[in-house]
């Protein structure tokens, strides 16, 4: 199954990260990409949100929230 350019739902950007792009959704990974998304000051979470649009942006930083509850 290959996934939208932009993965429009949770089910879709798990497979994108982990199945196309070969990125182990570890904790500590979690993490990381949590603390900068968090974070709308970062530099790389504003060039994300002028990129991808702030729906997006918000929708990815849920993703990794549920991605974090669900590894809980």
């Amino acid at each position: 199954m290959k996934t939208p350019v932009i993965p429009r739902t949770y089910a879709q950007w798990r497979h994108c990260i982990k199945v196309e792009c070969g990125i182990p959704l570890e904790p500590a990974f979690i993490q990381a990409r949590l603390s900068v998304l968090r974070d709308p000051a970062h530099d790389e979470t504003r060039r994300f949100a002028q990129l991808y649009g702030q729906p997006h942006a918000r929708d990815v930083l849920g993703w990794f929230e549920q991605d974090q509850a669900t590894a809980a």
